[in-house]
């Protein structure tokens, strides 16, 4: 074989081999998550209960979705957990940032205790807070124990409180990644500036509210994306703490959908929920993707 067809054969092999490599994982992604987010939205809107029902109902499900009070007690739920969630997170996280920054002595040790809730799944969290919260195993018992018998903290069982508990849970997770985010976009703010202005005779506090927390814009905003993404399709943080109650008190939107998709029989309105959902997230993603594909176009 000549050099020439060699060469050929290797510049074929190089374009193609990859692409064939990938195809079977590109095929099933394509299938198993586009396919099926087309078929939920199909499923909400046909008369499917137990099993899927190609009975075409127009938007009938959309209007039982929006005319149960289950449904809107979950949307309030999540506005609560979002709320408080992502903005507890962002303050804690901020903080533990700037603490660390100033570069203490044991910041090692320190940095691998707030990351350590990271390495636990939600599950695994959900199910020791519901212990420690649960007020006939948990603090309420070990603060009777020490004499305090007064002392009540039964938000767990308080169907006006049980959602509060899970932002608990949630900010306790989350804070240490929002802390690794910050840390690291405050050890990439240029040390020229920060000495240009400690020269000029600014306090420590005005260069961080000044020059080092607005440099870090981008940082807020990606953390805010991915705070708010888990808070929308939170499930098994809810799940293994509350169980969704008592009742459905502490009930947010993914709950809803399992339960009416997978116990109630109530496949089409579970759908149009998901849907719902999935509107949501996209309303959050599509901008923040938007933005990041105007600004690499326009070199920024």
């Amino acid at each position: 074989m000549s050099r020439s067809a060699q060469e050929a054969q290797y510049g074929f092999a190089e374009r193609w081999l990859p692409r064939l490599v990938l195809a079977p994982s590109f095929l099933l992604t394509l299938i198993f998550l586009y396919g099926f987010i087309l078929w939920n939205g199909y499923l909400s809107f046909t008369a499917s209960r137990l099993m899927p029902n190609l009975e075409w109902v127009g938007i009938a499900q959309y209007q039982v979705l929006f005319e149960s009070e289950r449904w809107w007690v979950a949307v309030k739920n999540l506005f609560i957990f979002a709320g408080l969630f992502i903005s507890s997170g962002m303050v804690i996280g901020i903080s533990l940032a700037i603490f660390l920054d100033q570069k203490i002595r044991g910041e090692g040790i320190l940095r691998t205790i707030y990351l350590y809730p990271m390495a636990l799944s939600f599950v695994v969290t959900g199910t020791a807070w519901k212990w420690m919260l649960n007020p006939g195993l948990g603090l309420e018992k070990l603060m009777h124990d020490w004499g305090f018998t007064q002392f009540t903290f039964d938000w767990l069982v308080n169907s006006e409180m049980s959602i509060y508990t899970v932002v608990i849970a949630g900010v306790w997770q989350s804070s240490g990644f929002v802390m690794a985010l910050f840390l690291a976009g405050l050890r990439s703010v240029d040390d020229s500036i920060l000495k240009a202005a400690q020269i000029d005779g600014a306090s420590l506090t005005r260069i961080y509210w000044k020059i080092i927390l607005p440099a870090l814009r981008p940082v807020f905003f990606s953390t805010l994306m991915i705070l708010s993404h888990i808070a929308i399709k939170s499930f098994d943080l809810v799940m293994a703490l509350t169980g969704g109650g008592p009742g459905f008190s502490s009930d947010v939107p993914a709950t809803f959908m399992y339960a009416m998709a997978f116990t109630r029989g109530q496949m089409g309105v579970g759908a149009a929920s998901s849907m719902m959902m999935l509107a949501t997230v996209a309303a959050l993603v599509v901008p923040y993707l938007y933005s990041e594909l105007r600004g690499k176009k326009n070199g920024k």
